[in-house]
């Protein structure tokens, strides 16, 4: 099916249709001074036009891994009115949590509709076997509804997010999703996974990420294709901000977990 963005704003935030793997491909840019510790990452879809999608980037000054996300390749910035959203991790670097661009629970009005929504929450587990072993990733993202949209998840402090449900065990509305564990190759001695063509180059950084009740159904696959190009597909119930923001975090570089 030809994907059509009509409306880019909309487009990143809504749901792939179901039945169709929406094809994207992640360039890293690490071009000019400060690039190569602070690169831009690109989304696009990965058809004939190349349709831009998305951009992101680490923020400077900020205290734990904080990425802005845009709908403008060129503009960047946090007030700018391309801002979509945005990646933050705790101080580990070994959770992540994905907001729109709605405002902080402080800034709330009357009926909390400008507050911002979680879109996502990736949990990299710590790996025993350091460099070699396959990452354990785990993503958290809100439910969806009898029309196939997304619950909103607006937590009024931080004891309310899609990470404190998850580990409260609270999981009305939320979907847990889980990386697919790897199959060791004796051939290649390494951890492989079947991309179906769709990723050539091995990388800790490649995962395919699973529903426990359907392991074969894979909701995102993320994997390298060249030194700074990545394959990123995803389907029902991803958005494309939420599987950007998702592949962002694997690659930030304090996971201890690597």
């Amino acid at each position: 099916p030809i994907i059509e963005v009509d409306n880019l704003e909309e487009f990143v935030l809504q749901p792939a249709p179901q039945g169709v793997t929406i094809k994207c491909r992640v360039t890293r840019d690490k071009k000019g001074m400060d690039r190569g510790l602070y690169p831009t990452y690109y989304l696009h879809l990965d058809n004939d036009k190349k349709v831009f999608l998305l951009a992101g980037r680490k923020r400077k000054k900020s205290k734990t891994s904080n990425y802005l996300i845009s709908i403008d390749p060129t503009d960047l910035s946090r007030g700018g009115e391309n801002f979509i959203g945005k990646l933050r991790s705790n101080l580990m670097g070994t959770k992540f949590t994905v907001f729109d661009n709605g405002v902080n629970p402080d800034r709330a009005n009357t009926d909390w509709s400008n507050v911002r929504q979680e879109l996502s929450a990736v949990v990299y587990e710590t790996n025993v076997l350091g460099f070699k072993g396959p990452r354990k990733m785990t993503v958290i993202i809100p439910g969806m509804n009898a029309d196939n949209e997304r619950v909103p998840i607006r937590p009024r402090n931080d004891n309310d997010g899609l990470l404190m449900r998850w580990q409260n065990k609270n999981m009305d509305n939320v979907i847990e999703l889980h990386n697919k564990a790897p199959v060791w190759n004796d051939e290649t001695q390494s951890y492989v996974l079947n991309f179906h063509g769709r990723v050539t180059h091995a990388s800790v950084k490649n995962f395919q990420i699973v529903h426990g009740s359907d392991p074969d159904y894979i909701v995102m696959q993320f994997g390298r294709v060249a030194d700074d190009a990545f394959t990123m597909d995803y389907n029902y119930p991803l958005c494309a901000m939420q599987a950007f923001a998702i592949a962002l975090s694997s690659f930030d570089g304090k996971l201890a977990c690597e």
